[in-house]
């Protein structure tokens, strides 16, 4: 798949040593929508930000959903694939490094990059994950993210995330050798001050000691 099948935004690097980022909104947002998170999260870094192709009833996403909480696996898989695609298309013709691009996603977005570590590892280095739930009850596969590290940050609040979501999307990833740490804010389904904080220490935490990605 070309990496113009999903309408998207690409800021080059200005710091070469820092990570690119994948920004991936929520339902209702657009390929704006965390570009300025991402800018204050890791000044410098690349930022590759799709917009989400699917519409409901004129809000973007990146997959449909039956209901709220409810999800067709077909469907998530069909369109984690799709992106997945487009992430490697993309990693090609903008000079990027797969494995150590992080995806850093919202609600909607959070929960794309999750299926992608789930299913598509080869595609990300990591993720900082905002309102995650668990979409795909599945496992990682053994060993495919060694290496990877993840952040989930969870408001203890949100009246949309089931409070054990978290912890079981944290295991999910950890069966596939993922470092992964769940960091609850005060905070309901919108993104805060607290949020961003947590992913700027995270990330500076993580670029000073690298893991070692398996290819």
């Amino acid at each position: 798949m070309p990496s113009s099948a999903y309408h998207h935004i690409f800021e080059p690097a200005t710091k070469p040593a820092a990570p690119p980022l994948l920004l991936l909104h929520g339902t209702g947002g657009s390929e704006q929508d965390l570009l300025r998170l991402g800018r204050a999260v890791s000044p410098g870094s690349a930022l590759l930000s799709p917009r989400g192709d699917v519409s409901e009833g004129g809000a973007l996403r990146f997959f449909a959903r039956l209901g709220e909480g409810v999800f067709d696996p077909a469907e998530v898989t069909r369109r984690t694939n799709a992106l997945a695609d487009f992430v490697l298309a993309a990693a090609r013709r903008y000079a990027i490094d797969a494995r150590q691009l992080i995806a850093v996603g919202f609600s909607n977005g959070a929960n794309i990059a999750a299926t992608l570590m789930q299913l598509r590892p080869e595609t990300l280095g990591g993720g900082i994950l905002f309102r995650a739930m668990v979409v795909l009850d599945q496992p990682a596969a053994p060993a495919s993210l060694a290496g990877r590290r993840v952040l989930i940050v969870n408001g203890s609040v949100d009246p949309i995330v089931p409070a054990d979501h978290p912890a079981r999307l944290a295991a999910l990833l950890r069966a596939g050798d993922a470092e992964v740490k769940v960091h609850p804010v005060q905070a309901s389904h919108q993104l805060t001050s607290q949020d961003a904080a947590a992913a700027q220490e995270w990330l500076q935490r993580m670029t000073a000691t690298p893991a070692k990605i398996i290819p």
